[in-house]
């Protein structure tokens, strides 16, 4: 069987441009509408609806402040949050799980704060505040003490075998802190 034959299944739609058929094909970025007449007409489609966020709930009673309408709790591509009903006209958004505050300073400029921020594959860490000026970023959770070898500001804590255990969080040091 030819590639050809295995990406291009017919789609019982005109195209909008030219009016040929339209056809699933297959590209980098997943399966999308294709003209069958392509070197000619070159329009195409994603085949997933690009609405980010449909409605799971209404929320009854709480109000949008930006135009007084009904919020929504909505699920999107990173999970849940809370929108206004009225999306194209207001863009109000709310995330639901707020990240951890914490009150531990920056042991590298020491002016922000370490705050937990999410990667984009779903995993924790900790990193200063004013972001572009200073660029230090933890894996662990911090915990606001000091090492006692080395006296660095700030300690970690990590599971080990043993239960939770705080480590230094300097990479040149990293020993364990034992409890006195």
């Amino acid at each position: 069987m030819t590639k050809s034959a295995l990406f291009t299944v017919p789609k019982n739609e005109p195209c909008p441009k030219c009016g040929a058929g339209l056809v699933i094909r297959s590209g980098k970025h997943g399966p999308f509408l294709g003209c069958s007449h392509y070197p000619e007409c070159d329009y195409v489609r994603p085949l997933k609806s690009q609405t980010d966020g449909h409605v799971v709930k209404v929320l009854e009673g709480q109000f949008c402040p930006t135009c007084q309408a009904n919020l929504v709790l909505r699920q999107g591509r990173f999970g849940m949050f809370i929108a206004c009903s009225n999306y194209p006209v207001c863009d109000h958004t709310e995330v639901i799980d707020k990240p951890d505050e914490t009150a531990i300073s920056c042991p590298q400029c020491q002016k922000g704060q370490l705050v937990q921020r999410r990667s984009r594959f779903g995993k924790n860490f900790w990193s200063c505040d004013s972001y572009p000026a200073c660029q230090f970023v933890i894996n662990s959770k911090p915990v606001a003490g000091e090492c006692p070898a080395c006296h660095y500001p700030l300690l970690i804590e990590k599971k080990t075998a043993q239960g939770l255990k705080q480590f230094c969080a300097s990479k040149q040091c990293g020993k364990p802190i034992t409890a006195e």
